[in-house]
């Protein structure tokens, strides 16, 4: 009895050591977001030129929401780009056919990246690259369907142009309050119930049904987060662009880049995505401008080198290498 009593007391103990130094990473990880939020915030208030701020920002909320699939729950979406492609639409379609104000439109393109992440839910029985590579799949079909509507909706292959919504500084703290609440999502997911669920499923499905998790619904949950992210993103920027095109809507390298950004800074952590996201976007534009003909050359040759010798990404390999750190570090 008293040989139990030392066990419960050392395991109570080291519990409450654990959920401090939980508590401690998500205070620092909380902290470090809320810089960068108010730093975003005051970006039109020193400068003229906010379309670097405006585009970190998006690819920020792109990569926490990919974080999402891969980090939490191991799925690798190629086809991401569908959810931010049919949010662009929708606002489009919204605003300049159907004549609602912005702010509706954007609701309407988050609506339409849920109802896409619906019809593709059955999906997520496949596993790996075959879920990869059905979801490619799904958006090129989507991509194509919407490029065949009649012109009178979509504007065919010239797309929509929304000149009228016009307001590049209302649009800029449109992208900064979805990256902050995709910022928010993934630090509530990391302490919720519902993301100790997706961790367990990610680590054996299984087994995690054998104890009572409910695995097709919770996996449902987690992409229907994934995909409303993406969503408004897609919606936001055709506000701020004012156009809306097939082709860039739907390209393919929207969901590569969301990827590599992620990936640069370490899926399955909280600061990894965001992380990445600042060093290999700046990278990209300082490559951009020195060097335009070499631009995806040069980037090519900084991801490979990226992935050959941090290939669990910057957070991901310095934890590893410094354990000590994750006292710290979510």
């Amino acid at each position: 009895m008293q040989r139990q009593a030392l066990d419960a007391a050392a395991y109570a103990s080291q519990r409450q050591q654990d959920q401090g130094v939980d508590r401690l990473r998500y205070r620092i990880a909380a902290g470090l977001f809320v810089v960068l939020v108010v730093a975003m915030a005051l970006v039109p208030m020193v400068s003229s030129n906010a379309s670097f701020a405006f585009y970190l920002m998006l690819w920020i909320a792109m990569a926490t929401g990919m974080n999402i699939c891969v980090g939490f729950t191991g799925y690798l979406p190629f086809g991401y780009v569908v959810f931010y492609g049919v949010g662009a639409y929708a606002t489009g379609i919204c605003y300049r056919v159907l004549e609602l104000p912005i702010f509706p439109s954007l609701l309407a393109a988050g609506a339409a990246g849920v109802l896409i992440a619906l019809l593709m839910a059955p999906t997520l029985r496949l596993k790996g690259v075959y879920f990869g590579i059905v979801s490619l799949g799904l958006a090129t079909i989507v991509r194509l369907l919407i490029a065949n509507l009649p012109d009178h909706y979509t504007g065919g292959s010239m797309g929509l142009i929304l000149a009228s919504a016009n307001n590049p500084l209302h649009s800029f703290y449109a992208m900064l309050a979805i990256m902050a609440g995709a910022l928010a999502l993934v630090l509530w997911l990391s302490r919720s119930r519902l993301g100790r669920q997706l961790r367990a499923i990610k680590d054996d499905a299984g087994a995690a049904a054998c104890v009572g998790i409910d695995v097709p619904r919770v996996r449902l949950k987690a992409w229907l987060l994934a995909a409303l992210i993406p969503a408004l993103v897609g919606g936001v920027e055709a506000w701020y662009t004012n156009v809306v095109d097939p082709e860039y809507s739907f390209h393919v390298l929207v969901t590569a880049k969301s990827i590599i950004y992620g990936m640069a800074g370490g899926f399955g952590t909280i600061l990894g995505p965001v992380v990445g996201t600042i060093a290999l976007y700046g990278v990209d534009h300082f490559i951009w401008e020195r060097f335009p003909l070499l631009n995806l050359l040069l980037l090519g040759l900084v991801i490979i080198g990226l992935m050959l010798f941090l290939p669990r990404g910057v957070v991901g390999s310095l934890l590893k290498h410094k354990p000590q750190l994750r006292r710290y570090i979510a």
